[in-house]
């Protein structure tokens, strides 16, 4: 029998933990404090905070970060022209981890759902992310799908230059060449 999870709003409070299971997961220096901080303030818009945690009683064991419509911008790994929708109502997806004991059992997926209600509610029509395409078995674009992604486009070298700056993949350390694929969700 599957366990019971709590889920709410990734707030400061949850940072600490989130900085730990984030790089962890995605490899050292892909979460600091000052990140966190910016990425989390970019998800709040008209009150609504767009960014999700769960957990198992007191062990983070996942999180979402989004970031609200508006409040980010679009780079060279962008394909708007290809989203079918306006761009100023296209909420991000930055990232989503979970704890890879807790994989497999809709943690990520039921962390996206509370994500795309509260878009919803800020006014996004869709969402954008990058997703990691050498994720074990290709998990992460397989995850994305099955919760209504579409594949926009593929980026090779997404995280190539964050490396460069002290981000250390899980895979290629400081020399990352990992793709990304560009998918989005329509609400």
């Amino acid at each position: 029998m599957k366990a019971a999870y709590t889920y709410k709003t990734l707030e400061p409070e949850d940072f600490n933990k989130a900085i730990a299971l984030g790089n962890f997961v995605h490899g050292d220096g892909y979460l600091t404090e000052e990140n966190i901080t910016l990425w989390h303030s970019l998800g709040v818009k008209d009150g609504i905070n767009s960014s999700f945690a769960a957990y198992e009683q007191n062990k983070l064991i996942g999180f979402r970060i989004t970031f609200s419509a508006q409040s980010w911008s679009l780079d060279q790994w962008c394909s708007p022209m290809l989203w079918q929708v306006d761009a100023n109502k296209v909420c991000y997806f930055k990232c989503n981890t979970v704890d890879e004991n807790y994989r497999g059992q809709g943690v990520g997926s039921k962390l996206l759902k509370r994500s795309i209600e509260a878009a919803k509610m800020q006014g996004a029509t869709a969402g954008v992310s990058h997703l990691w395409k050498q994720s074990p078995g290709n998990s992460a674009v397989k995850y994305f799908s099955k919760c209504g992604g579409i594949l926009i486009k593929e980026h090779v070298d997404r995280w190539y230059q964050l490396s460069q700056q002290g981000y250390n993949c899980v895979l290629c350390g400081n020399n990352c060449h990992c793709q990304a694929a560009e998918m989005i969700i329509h609400f």
